[in-house]
């Protein structure tokens, strides 16, 4: 619950240390006062929008503070997830708004981000604001007002997971189906790309380079025999002269016939030796290459032709041969996948019709749940309104089968008839502010059985009501108040009396400047408070006694 609230440079707030009770917490004072503000304050440490224009004037930021005690089991454990303990039951929630925009969130004094702090604060604190009525004036809304007091979310995450599914396939199948028309154009430019560069049997990414060095030489063949011609004749010689490597092996038997004599003499005749033999495998070599340079025309023709059309295939799909062997790659895969897509579409059509199947099951089975849970909410919100003053309202569950949609096959509507003899019809055509405020009451009351958030704020909860419907809204309140939280801020007299904790907001001029403060009230000042309430500022003895009776009548 909601221990205590500290708020500091809040709008008219300069400080304001609030304690409360773990019972009926009301909240009155004069309109303007600054009740709103106060929820503000509640909404900023739940992780809710807030913006600069809240800090106070002339401050540099706003302060909100809120500790929590009795912290659930679930939330400590969600919590420890995040490496934050909760010691001996107790949360404490700050935020921090900055004049320039700035905003800080802490739980136990550790900095988190606000979407950690909504999703605590959606755990700790249910806020039910004048707003929350226009959900009754919504139809689409319905649905999950009766989701929500059936616990039907295990059933709806598994419908909506099918759902999802289908959705997926069904989109596939629409893909492929407005691919098909240009398939066959498609089919038949893959073809035309596979045939072209398939005739051209490609196997080495490197026969464009391999291709014009070969070239190159066939260009300069004559040039090059002529110089091989020459080189090997110097080597080998001829007739009428003697060659290099003849002459080099004459000086190396010269210098046998010494190297006992003269030790000098070995390594020298060995490296002679040696170049005689490295020269005449040099010759031979040579006139192996002489032979290899008679050109083939053919062959001539033949590299010409098919430098010239590796050249035009890589200006097409390269720029290197590389990447025409990978276009080929590519579009032989495309050519396959759209050729195998009619097998692809049934493949699909089938698990459309399987999961379609599944889906309609699952919706029907959601939808039966609801139709159970229907007959229980109506009986028990029915019981709740005619402990508040409507008890000759007659609601209906109204729920229609239809296509399917993310929420199953239902649309659920809420009808009422507040009168006898008159036939149920839409909330939004005929209940009035004070039945909305006591419908979304019975609404709340019933639906917070099943959850576990133990802090209930109603903020203005009286609205459109007087009399004894505000009396009972007032019994209403305490008695939900004796299993959990309950924050009130209330205009009216029947409601502030049923408070166990009663705290009163004013607004005051200090110096210059408006402030407003939030002090508790004992029962001498209850009394006043009360008095004010249903009488004005002129406030008799009479009222006073009024007061007087109406508290101790509550005692």
């Amino acid at each position: 619950m909601l221990s205590e609230l500290y708020i500091e440079n809040l709008a008219v707030i300069e400080k304001a240390s609030i304690e409360f009770t773990s019972s009926f917490n009301a909240f009155t004072g004069e309109t303007g006062a600054g009740k709103s503000i106060l929820i503000n304050g509640i909404n900023a440490i739940l992780g809710q929008r807030v913006t600069k224009d809240i800090v106070r004037t002339g401050a540099d930021k706003a302060i909100i503070s809120g500790l929590f005690t009795d912290i659930g089991k679930d939330i400590a454990e969600h919590l420890a997830e995040m490496g934050i303990d909760c010691e001996e039951g107790q949360l404490f929630l700050t935020r921090e708004i900055r004049s320039d925009g700035g905003s800080v969130a802490r739980i136990n004094q550790r900095a988190v981000n606000i979407s950690l702090l909504r999703d605590i604060g959606g755990m700790l604190v249910n806020i039910h604001g004048q707003h929350d009525n226009q959900i009754l004036m919504a139809p689409e809304k319905h649905i999950n007002i009766l989701d929500s007091y059936a616990e039907a979310d295990g059933l709806i995450e598994d419908y909506r997971q099918s759902f999802h599914e289908l959705q997926n396939v069904a989109k596939q199948i629409n893909r492929l189906n407005k691919e098909q028309g240009r398939k066959e154009f498609r089919i038949a430019e893959l073809e035309e790309i596979i045939s072209e560069i398939n005739a051209l049997d490609i196997t080495d990414p490197d026969e464009e380079k391999l291709i014009a060095s070969e070239l190159e030489i066939s260009k300069n063949s004559v040039a090059i025999s002529e110089a091989v011609y020459a080189a090997d004749m110097m080597l080998s010689g001829d007739d009428e002269n003697k060659g290099i490597s003849e002459l080099v092996s004459e000086c190396s038997d010269r210098l046998d016939d010494f190297t006992d004599i003269m030790a000098e003499l070995t390594p020298l005749y060995e490296r002679l030796n040696s170049a005689a033999i490295e020269l005449d495998d040099i010759s031979r070599e040579l006139s192996g290459i002489l032979d290899s340079l008679d050109v083939d025309p053919k062959r001539f023709d033949w590299l010409n032709q098919r430098s010239d059309d590796l050249r035009k295939i890589c200006k097409k799909y390269g720029p290197e041969l590389s990447d025409v062997m990978e276009t080929l790659r590519k579009s032989e895969e495309e050519l396959a996948e759209l050729t195998g897509s009619e097998q692809s579409i049934q493949a699909l059509a089938d698990e459309k019709n399987r999961l379609l199947t599944e889906v309609s099951h699952k919706a029907k089975v959601l939808s039966e749940f609801r139709r159970e849970a229907a007959k229980r909410f109506v009986k028990q919100v029915t019981d709740e309104l005619e402990f508040l003053n409507m008890p000759n309202v007659r609601l209906i569950v109204s729920q229609e089968t239809g296509k399917l949609t993310l929420n199953g096959m239902d649309s659920v509507e809420f009808l009422i008839s507040a009168n006898v003899g008159e036939d149920p019809r839409p909330i939004a055509k005929i209940a009035s502010g004070g039945e909305l405020s006591r419908i979304m009451l019975a609404l709340k009351n019933v639906i917070a059985e099943k959850d576990s958030i133990d802090t209930l704020i109603f903020d203005e909860i009286d609205t459109g009501v007087s009399g004894r419907a505000a009396q009972k809204i007032g019994l209403k309140l305490r008695q939900i108040s004796r299993h959990r939280q309950v924050l009130c801020v209330t205009h009216l007299a029947q409601i502030a009396v049923m408070a166990d904790n009663h705290l009163l907001i004013e607004k005051n001029i200090v110096g210059d400047r408006t402030s407003t403060s939030v002090r508790k009230l004992d029962h001498e000042g209850r009394k006043y408070e009360i008095a004010r309430i249903m009488g004005g500022d002129n406030i008799t003895e009479l009222m006073l006694e009024n007061a007087d009776e109406l508290l101790n009548s509550v005692k």
